[in-house]
């Protein structure tokens, strides 16, 4: 069997959210396939010249590089697919998925929350987001999401598609993000930021859905509060810009935190890792949350979170999770207040809990997951 995938979001040199799934899904697959004795080919789509990180070409495994500017799939991918390349099966690890093929199709759904928040998305970001979506869901032979809580929005959106949607959990690299970061390296990378011993991390692209706003707000009830702690707490702030993100700036102007919040923009998986170890904690209030690799990732370094309660979140850091409402900013100031109030031999009970948390997602299992979804199509 030949499988066709896009590799258009893996092909980024900065990756964040369903960009890094697709780049480490890639490689994971890539590894199984090199081991296994299946004799199925890969045909990796992109519509630019390959970065330097993706798999190297074999017998196996190869690209195929089609230029393109806007509307890649539609004006350049979906003729080659139907024209050109003999390929059995095709994968979009996102919801982007030409229509008209002739072979089976197979994409990854993240999440649909901006159907539930209109108002936080450009209206062409919007738009496009809702057909093309639908247009993939109603297509495709079978759907991946990423979790229950997607699974079960897709359900209650598209109702005929129940039958055809299988959870697959994103998975972790562990070898990044574990306890053993070195301290010097978390020192450098605090160094480097002007960030001091005691801070909460949030990290995530600047956008309405993360609920910046919300964190702000009740990192400054936690400083007016006087905790014991609080006047040597910092708010680390850590992602590239999104959309909608200038009231974020301004907010921290008005609420006199200039000294008191640092802003880092977009952050390498080494600065990443590194503020995640150094971190008092992950902090994640988020409105919705397809999965929540940060909550994950800062867990599997040992680092407590405190995150919504609804959604994903909770489905993802179980019972090692600090839960707030994302509604209220009282709410998010308790789960902050609890945290630092904590005995120092709870705060490691905490600790400990999360990092066993992450034991069960790899990105092999992933994969090996994924790929036997795909050899589901060729019996």
């Amino acid at each position: 069997m030949i499988i066709g995938i896009d590799g258009t979001e893996a092909n980024e040199e900065v990756r964040v959210g369903s960009s890094e799934y697709a780049y480490q899904l890639l490689h994971s697959i890539y590894r199984i396939s090199s081991r296994s004795e299946s004799q199925n080919k890969f045909l990796i789509f992109l519509k630019q010249d390959k970065i330097n990180g993706l798999p190297p070409e074999n017998k196996r495994w190869s690209y195929e590089i089609i230029p393109s500017d806007r509307f890649w799939v539609f004006k350049k991918l979906l003729p080659r697919l139907i024209f050109g390349s003999k390929i059995d099966l095709f994968f979009s690890p996102t919801h982007y998925l030409p229509i008209f093929t002739t072979v089976p199709q197979i994409c990854t759904i993240h999440d649909l929350g901006y159907l539930m928040f209109l108002e936080q998305f450009r209206r062409y970001d919007f738009w496009q987001l809702k057909y093309w979506s639908a247009i993939s869901i109603i297509i495709s032979k079978c759907i991946i999401a990423v979790s229950k809580t997607t699974r079960d929005d897709i359900v209650r959106h598209y109702p005929f598609s129940s039958n055809k949607i299988k959870i697959i959990y994103h998975g972790l690299d562990h070898h990044l993000f574990n306890q053993n970061i070195p301290d010097i390296l978390v020192r450098h990378i605090q160094d480097k930021f002007k960030i001091g011993k005691y801070y909460i991390l949030h990290l995530g692209t600047l956008k309405p859905s993360k609920n910046i706003e919300g964190i702000i707000k009740a990192f400054s009830l936690f400083v007016k509060a006087g905790h014991t702690m609080s006047t040597g707490f910092q708010l680390v702030i850590a992602g590239k810009k999104g959309w909608m993100y200038e009231n974020i700036f301004q907010l921290v102007k008005e609420q006199n935190l200039e000294n008191r919040v640092v802003f880092t923009d977009y952050v390498t998986e080494e600065e990443k890792r590194a503020l995640y170890k150094g971190a008092y904690a992950l902090i994640s209030p988020s409105y919705w949350e397809g999965f929540g690799m940060h909550a994950l990732e800062a867990m599997a370094c040992g680092t407590p979170v405190i995150v919504s309660g609804s959604g994903s979140l909770r489905e993802i850091a179980g019972s090692a999770g600090i839960y707030v409402d994302p509604y209220s900013v009282e709410s998010i100031y308790g789960g902050i207040e609890k945290l630092v109030s904590m005995k120092i031999s709870e705060y490691n009970k905490q600790s400990r809990m999360c990092f066993e948390r992450t034991k069960a997602y790899t990105w092999e299992s992933t994969a090996r997951k994924t790929l036997d979804l795909f050899e589901g199509f060729s019996k």
